[in-house]
């Protein structure tokens, strides 16, 4: 181990040994020792096994399926922290499960859940955040300890970059409020942008409307942060293929994949779904062979080290 990260201790929830076990790696350490389960009645537990005093804890995981459980788990893990006198406690949860309720659509009397997420975060003991390409960076605003947004763009348009021919490449924004990210890319990667306006009738229900820009011979690689029921990709996919698109590739950053979103990618135009490894997959998903996942050990192994060492986030994406 690197004699400067002798303070530093990183622990894995139950979502993440995936990610953490190459995230130590690349750190050139071992996990902490943790050990976590359910009593009889279901609930959660967990108790650190090595010395915490005085130490910088980063706790690696993410708020994904089964939403519940995960987030509590994280939260009992920072309260043992705390409690274990730990000088610092980051939680990094590279899916922030909650995210996509930040507001109250109409005044309708529903929750902001992001913003209770974020409230049961900070009483667990949690004194920092670091999370990947979250839905809407204004949720930051509703922490009051740091936030740091990990991008996994890096990792994506490099692979972009390779698959693209002679750059006759086209990225797509699936809908109007994912224009900004959709551009940073095209704007990257030196190609145009098309974006796709769609109407959402009802939760989980999108309707392709128009495509603006010209996608006739090819190869479309359409940008999102989550892919989830898959329907506004699938859909999208038949629209571009009909609008004489050579080849229509998806990439996404975290791979929800609710129900039948699986077999929807398998049975759908769309030549390949490119995510990273934000979430653990399940076997329908490792048996789809249009789905493909790359990693971002790295990424954010140099971002742990940095916040560590009280280095600069920004510049790693400069």
């Amino acid at each position: 181990m690197d004699a400067e990260l002798e303070n530093l201790l990183i622990f894995s929830g139950s979502s993440c040994p995936h990610l953490a076990q190459p995230i130590a790696t690349k750190l050139k350490m071992d996990l902490a020792g943790i050990r976590l389960g359910c009593f009889a009645d279901g609930e959660n537990f967990a108790e650190l096994l090595v010395n915490v005093r005085g130490k910088n804890v980063f706790i690696i995981q993410s708020i994904c399926r089964p939403a519940n459980d995960n987030l509590m788990e994280l939260m009992l893990i920072g309260d043992a922290a705390r409690r274990s006198s730990a000088a610092n406690i980051v939680a990094v949860a590279p899916y922030l499960g909650y995210s996509r309720q930040d507001r109250r659509p109409r005044s309708a009397r529903v929750p902001i859940s992001a913003r209770v997420v974020a409230d049961m975060l900070s009483g667990a003991g949690i004194n920092r955040l670091m999370t990947m390409d979250l839905h809407s960076e204004q949720i930051q605003g509703f922490y009051n300890v740091p936030v740091d947004n990990v991008y996994a763009s890096p990792v994506l348009m490099g692979d972009i970059a390779q698959r693209m021919e002679n750059g006759n490449g086209l990225i797509i924004s699936p809908d109007v409020g994912g224009v900004v990210r959709a551009r940073a890319f095209a704007n990257m990667l030196g190609i145009d942008l098309a974006i796709i306006d769609k109407r959402r009738p009802r939760d989980n229900v999108a309707k392709m409307m128009n495509l603006i820009g010209d996608v006739s011979g090819k190869d479309c690689f359409i940008v999102d942060d989550i892919v989830d029921t898959a329907n506004t990709l699938c859909e999208a996919a038949t629209a571009l293929k009909n609008r004489g698109a050579k080849r229509v590739a998806a990439y996404c950053t975290h791979p929800v994949l609710s129900g039948e979103a699986t077999s929807r990618i398998c049975a759908s135009d769309m030549d390949e779904l490119v995510v990273v490894n934000t979430i653990p997959v399940d076997d329908t998903m490792e048996k789809c062979d249009k789905i493909r996942r790359l990693t971002v050990a790295s990424i954010l192994a140099e971002a742990i080290s940095r916040v560590y060492r009280k280095g600069s986030l920004s510049s790693l994406f400069s």
